[in-house]
């Protein structure tokens, strides 16, 4: 099974944004999907998800935009108003954890105050 692919990461500003993409080579992304992030020295946590309708930690509410391309197998978070307890590598895959594949190399999100 191949890893999703992360990208968009950056340094950024409190109240900065940034779009965070995913690309899963070779597979669709029909089934319910999601955004995970781990913070230096935490677990890993779901953040947000989209199947039908969308997900969100209370956290990110109003914030973060989870999003997804199914014709290009992409999944997208748009992240705006970025705070520094946002700071995290963040991580794609399915929902489910019967269905996710091996995790990726996560994309970074520094936020500074």
């Amino acid at each position: 099974q191949v890893p999703p692919i992360e990208s968009g990461g950056g340094s950024v500003q409190t109240g900065g944004s940034l779009r965070l993409s995913c690309r899963f080579p070779g597979r669709p992304v029909d089934n319910r999907m999601s955004w995970f992030r781990q913070a230096p020295g935490k677990e890993r946590e779901e953040v947000a998800s989209i199947g039908s309708g969308t997900w969100y930690i209370e956290a990110v509410k109003d914030r973060f935009t989870i999003s997804k391309d199914e014709a290009k197998h992409l999944l997208y978070l748009e992240m705006n108003d970025l705070k520094p307890e946002d700071t995290a590598v963040y991580y794609c895959n399915f929902e489910e954890s019967w269905r996710r594949v091996p995790w990726g190399q996560g994309t970074r999100v520094a936020v500074s105050s």
